[in-house]
């Protein structure tokens, strides 16, 4: 009786764990969700550094850096060595940027989508292929420097 009883407790348990996991934070973004606004963060990024507007540059940066990180830490099935590999692309970001040279931007920027593109190869995911924007989604902001609009 008491072998009954505990195979049907850990079947309930094992039966629960996913309900229970899944309701610890129903409030997690999804990892699709957060690769969605690093994409977008993305076009941003080129834009503002193509037409030097090297303030949100930066910005739009240091949020892909925070994107990535998150993504990092919620969800530790992704190769954490491949979203490391994205430390040294934004670095040379950061260093064009400061420069205000736009074409060591460019190639630094083109390091940066080399390297999503091997991520996505080696998850799985090499159907997502991310390439230089050819036109801006976003006709609501300006990404020309303040007083060059």
């Amino acid at each position: 009786m008491k072998r009954l009883a505990m195979a049907c407790a850990l079947l309930v348990g094992l039966l629960l764990t996913p309900l229970a996991l899944a309701q610890q934070d129903p409030y997690r973004l999804k990892l699709s969700d957060i690769m969605t606004t690093i994409q977008m963060r993305h076009i941003k990024l080129w834009f503002a550094g193509k037409l030097q507007n090297w303030e949100l540059a930066a910005y739009e940066a240091e949020q892909i850096k925070t994107s990535l990180g998150n993504a990092a830490e919620l969800y530790r099935e992704i190769p954490v060595n491949y979203v490391a590999d994205t430390v040294e692309p934004l670095r040379a970001i950061r260093d064009a940027l400061e420069a205000k040279d736009e074409v060591r931007f460019a190639k630094a920027f083109g390091d940066l989508t080399a390297t999503c593109n091997a991520c996505h190869q080696v998850i799985g995911r090499a159907f997502i292929v991310m390439q230089v924007p050819t036109a801006s989604p976003f006709s609501n902001q300006s990404f020309s420097p303040r007083g060059r609009e």
